[in-house]
C-alpha cells in the first residue's frame, strides 16, 4: 500500500549547513533501508557495507586493501572476513582477491536472509592478549634458543 508522504515542513533546520556532494562520492539507495537490506545485515556486515559505500567511486568501486579496511573498522581479521563473506553471500558486493577491488552491486530484488546467525564478534586484540610483531619475534627467538642455556 503506497501512501502519500505526510505533509510536513521540509525547510532545512540549518540552511547555512546544507549538504552537497563535493569531490568524492558516497551513496546508499533509500531502498537499502526501506526494503529490508539494512535489517538483513549483522552489525559487522553493515559497518563494512557503509564503509565500502564511503570509499567507493560513482560505479561502486573501491580499492582499499583488506588490512586497511579492517583497521578502519577496528575489526580483527576473522570478523572482517566473516563480514565480507556475508556481504558476498547476500549478493551486495563483488570482490576480486587479486585486486584489491570491491564493487558495491545494484541491490538485488529482495534481501537475502541468513539461515543461521553469525557468530558473535570478538574484541580486537590488546597488548595484553596479543603480543604484536616484536613480542612474536621475541617469543619465537626464545623458543628457538631454549636449549642454548643447557
Amino acid at each position: 500500500m503506497n501512501r502519500p508522504p505526510p505533509d510536513f515542513d521540509r525547510t532545512p533546520l540549518r540552511p547555512d549547513r546544507l549538504r552537497k556532494i563535493d569531490g568524492s562520492f558516497a551513496f546508499l539507495p533509500h531502498r537499502f533501508l526501506r526494503h529490508g537490506f539494512w535489517a538483513s545485515l549483522d552489525h559487522r556486515e553493515l559497518l563494512l557495507y557503509v564503509l565500502l559505500a564511503l570509499v567507493a567511486d560513482r560505479q561502486g568501486m573501491s580499492f582499499y586493501f583488506d588490512d586497511r579496511l579492517a583497521a578502519i573498522l577496528r575489526f580483527v581479521l576473522d570478523d572482517f572476513l566473516a563480514a565480507r563473506a556475508g556481504l558476498l553471500r547476500k549478493d551486495l558486493v563483488a570482490y576480486d582477491p587479486a585486486g584489491p577491488r570491491y564493487q558495491l552491486l545494484a541491490l538485488p530484488p529482495r534481501p537475502v536472509i541468513a539461515a543461521t546467525p553469525s557468530p558473535a564478534p570478538r574484541a580486537a586484540p590488546t597488548a595484553a592478549t596479543h603480543p604484536g610483531p616484536i613480542g612474536n619475534l621475541i617469543r619465537d627467538w626464545l623458543t628457538a634458543h631454549a636449549d642454548d642455556d643447557r
